[in-house]
């Protein structure tokens, strides 16, 4: 099948669109229902029912709504690919739409005992077989152009084809309708002069002649078969061959069984098929709805991402920053004092710097951690880290009245990993801790630290504040990106850590009863001790 292309991607549609086992399953069973009532029919196709001059008008009119509905929307499938083998598809549903119209304006007594359009005895037979025609010949040129590559193309302006299509197809209805009607007696004859019955000798040639066709259609199709229209068009064209055997080889005389039995046969396949073809056309654009649909929450996530990454360049530089302007004030502080306090301004500066330098280590490691690239961990003292961070925050924990409580074990395991990246899921906690205590105001305010051994092979590093709490409802959702229970929060803090935590093998999670303070924890895998050694340096507050 040729590849027909929107914009450099392939188009979706019924024409290369690939049958399911379901599907080919659903043609089969309608195939083997026709073949069952046919044969059910057969040895009373000759038998006289009653005549109902309704019949023909009612059922009729139906046929030409579904056959209408059908090539609206062919063409609206064209649309999407246009195809030389979808519009001629299309333009023959349109032609059996409209030949139904004049063959049922001829048809005698539907609206006049002989007809309307002044037809004669010949005209409604001679209809009838032209409209049966029709879809055999659509079906087999339709097989012919389908896999003909760029001779399948429609390649200057496909909507002036479309509409010369239409035009052609309702000049050639008139055309044929004019010619059985006006030279009606020019005609061969197929129906006996009572008009009761048919002619069986040209009846059977005509009628044999559509079979043939439609047997070469079949074939055709059969041999080219890749898409589920391929497999309703089959059984298109098998509901014809049937419904002629049960008319015209059957059953000859009208109003009998046979002569009843196929129309109900037109009609079947005419609805059978167009709902299939609704359903299709659904399926086909929820396909697409679905597609576009994913498509923009791709594009979302690409703006969410460049925007999570630069909240979160912002949420960490602010950190260090934060802690030299806190370190800045303190030392203008101790050198404002009489006589200034030399000692503690240099502790205030040297902390400056150590927090200029890890500003520049934030990029890094959030860069690492965005890119996932596998770095060369280090052997990590986690409370040397826990004490440095301590130290930083050391002003902003006496500026908020926070009392400090550490316990850290004195011999910690090392743990393997990176030192910047574990230093800022440390600042973020005790920081968060510090910023949740802000509004406790009946009892003291107390951050607790605790580093233990964890298990045989980890430690855990705790941080305890004594704060409003965290609502227990809210508690599992806290580490997704941009939820906050703050209210001038990014949401994107406590994320970051389990992002680190998790990078490093770790796990970290959060306790809360809503009343008393908040706890988080993160355990971390300690390295090989023969590699890592333990540490000795780790001191208690």
């Amino acid at each position: 099948m040729a590849t027909h292309e929107i914009s450099g991607e392939p188009a979706i549609s019924l024409s290369n669109l690939p049958t399911t086992s379901e599907q080919r399953r659903a043609v089969l069973v309608v195939a083997v229902f026709l073949v069952v009532a046919l044969a059910a029919v057969a040895p009373f196709a000759d038998t006289p029912l009653t005549r109902l001059d309704g019949f023909i008008p009612s059922l009729e009119s139906v046929i030409f709504i579904n056959d209408l509905i059908t090539a609206v929307l062919l063409f609206a499938q064209y649309s999407i690919i246009p195809s030389r083998a979808l519009l001629v598809l299309a333009s023959g549903y349109l032609f059996t739409a409209l030949i139904v119209v004049s063959h049922l304006l001829t048809f005698p007594g539907a609206f006049a005992p002989t007809g309307l359009l002044g037809a004669g005895g010949q005209s409604t037979a001679w209809l009838y077989y032209i409209w049966h025609a029709a879809p055999p010949v659509a079906v087999l040129a339709y097989a012919c152009l389908k896999d003909a590559g760029d001779a399948n193309r429609v390649k200057r302006d496909p909507r002036s084809a479309l509409r010369w299509s239409i035009v052609i197809v309702i000049a050639l209805v008139c055309v044929l309708t004019w010619i059985v009607t006006a030279g009606d007696r020019f005609l061969p004859t197929i129906i006996a002069a009572d008009k009761t019955h048919a002619l069986r000798v040209p009846l059977a040639i005509i009628s044999g002649s559509i079979v043939l066709l439609g047997a070469i259609a079949l074939l055709v199709l059969w041999n080219r078969r890749r898409t589920v229209l391929d497999y309703w068009l089959m059984l298109v064209v098998f509901a014809v061959v049937a419904e002629l055997a049960c008319t015209s080889i059957l059953g000859s005389a009208r109003f009998t069984l046979g002569f009843y039995a196929g129309r109900v046969y037109s009609l079947i396949t005419s609805v059978a098929v167009l709902i299939l073809l609704l359903q299709e056309t659904t399926r086909l654009y929820a396909r697409l709805a679905r597609s576009n649909l994913l498509l923009e929450r791709e594009r979302d996530n690409k703006l969410m991402n460049v925007q999570a990454i630069t909240a979160a360049i912002a949420h960490e530089i602010r950190q260090p920053l934060a802690a030299i302007v806190a370190n800045g004030g303190a030392a203008l502080r101790f050198l404002a004092k009489v006589p200034p306090d030399q000692d503690e301004a240099q502790s205030a500066l040297n902390r400056i710097v150590r927090d200029g330098h890890r500003t520049s280590e934030v990029f890094d490691g959030l860069r690492a951690l965005f890119r996932k690239v596998n770095q060369e961990k280090q052997p990590i003292d986690v409370n040397e880290i826990i004490l440095q961070v301590l130290q930083s925050l050391h002003s902003e924990l006496e500026d908020h009245g926070v009392e400090l409580r550490s316990d850290l074990s004195p011999k910690l395991p090392l743990v393997a990993g990176h030192g910047s990246q574990l230093e800022e899921v440390i600042f973020n906690l005790v920081r968060n801790a510090i910023e949740a205590m802000d509004t406790t105001r009946e009892r003291s305010r107390v951050l607790r630290v605790i580093s233990e051994p964890h298990a045989d092979d980890a430690i855990a590093v705790a941080v305890h504040d004594s704060g409003s709490g965290i609502d227990p409802k809210r508690i599992d959702g806290i580490f997704n990106s941009f939820i906050t229970t703050k209210p001038q929060g990014t949401g994107l803090g406590l994320a970051i850590c389990r992002m680190i935590i998790e990078h490093h093998g770790g796990q970290l999670t959060a306790s809360s009863d809503g009343k008393n303070g908040a706890s988080f924890q993160f355990v971390l895998p300690t390295g090989a001790k023969s590699e890592l050694g333990t540490s000795t340096s780790a001191t208690s507050q």
